[in-house]
C-alpha cells in the first residue's frame, strides 16, 4: 500500500510495528483498556491497517498472546536441553524460566489479563496449543532420562512439573511489589533474585530426585 512520501509500506514490518505497539498497550492497560487509537499512533499505522491485519481488536489481542508465547516457545528452543545431562537440562529450564520472567515483565501482565478472562481469547488459538506439544515430549524425555540414570524418581508428570517450574516464578515477579512491602525486602533486587533463583532450582530438584 503506498505511503504518503511515495514508498510502498512494508507489510511484514508494519505488522510487527503494530503487535510491538498492542502488546505494550494491552500489557499496561489490559484488553479493555487498550485503545486501538493509541496503538495506532505508536505504530504508525492507521487503524484501518489494524483491522485489516487483525480484523478487530480482540483479534488483534489474541495475535499479541500469540506472539509472547511464541517468543517464549522460541528462547526455550536455543537451550539445547536434549544435549544436557537429566539435573543439568532441568536446572537450565529452572534458572531460563526465572530469568525470562525478570526480563519480559509483559508476559506476566498478559497473562493476568488473559487469566481473568479464563482463557476465553487464548482458548480460541491451535497455534499456541501445538507449541506446547513438543516441549512437554522433551521434558518428558529429560524425566525419562533421568529415571534411567538413577536420578529421578519414577512417576513424575512432565506436565505437572512444567506447571511448578513455571508458577514459582510466575508468582515471585507477578506479586513482587506486594511481597517487598509485606516482608519488609526488595525482592526485586539482583541480589534477592540470585538468591531466589537458586532457592527455585533446589526446590524442584528436591523434589524430583529419586
Amino acid at each position: 500500500m503506498p505511503r504518503q512520501n511515495g514508498q510502498r509500506r512494508d507489510p511484514v514490518r508494519t505488522r510487527e510495528a503494530i503487535l510491538v505497539a498492542a502488546q505494550d498497550e494491552f500489557s499496561r492497560k489490559g484488553l479493555s483498556g487498550g485503545r486501538v487509537d493509541a496503538i495506532a499512533r505508536r505504530s504508525r499505522a492507521n487503524k484501518r491497517m489494524i483491522y485489516h491485519y487483525f480484523g478487530d481488536k480482540q483479534g488483534l489481542y489474541l495475535a499479541v498472546l500469540e506472539r509472547v508465547y511464541e517468543r517464549l516457545r522460541g528462547s526455550e528452543r536455543t537451550l539445547e536441553l536434549t544435549d544436557l545431562p537429566p539435573e543439568a537440562a532441568i536446572t537450565r529450564l529452572i534458572e531460563f524460566n526465572f530469568d525470562y520472567c525478570r526480563e519480559h515483565p509483559e508476559l506476566i501482565s498478559l497473562l493476568n489479563t488473559e487469566n481473568l478472562h479464563r482463557a476465553r481469547y487464548l482458548r480460541q488459538s491451535k497455534k499456541v496449543r501445538k507449541m506446547h506439544s513438543p516441549f512437554v515430549r522433551m521434558i518428558g524425555d529429560i524425566l525419562k532420562r533421568g529415571v534411567a540414570k538413577g536420578l529421578f524418581r519414577s512417576g513424575l508428570d512432565p506436565v505437572e512439573l512444567y506447571v511448578s517450574i513455571a508458577s514459582l516464578s510466575y508468582f515471585y515477579f507477578s506479586n513482587n511489589w506486594t511481597l517487598s512491602e509485606i516482608f519488609g525486602r526488595q525482592l526485586g533486587t539482583d541480589a534477592a533474585c540470585r538468591r531466589r533463583k537458586r532457592h527455585h532450582v533446589e526446590t524442584i530438584l528436591n523434589a524430583i530426585r529419586a
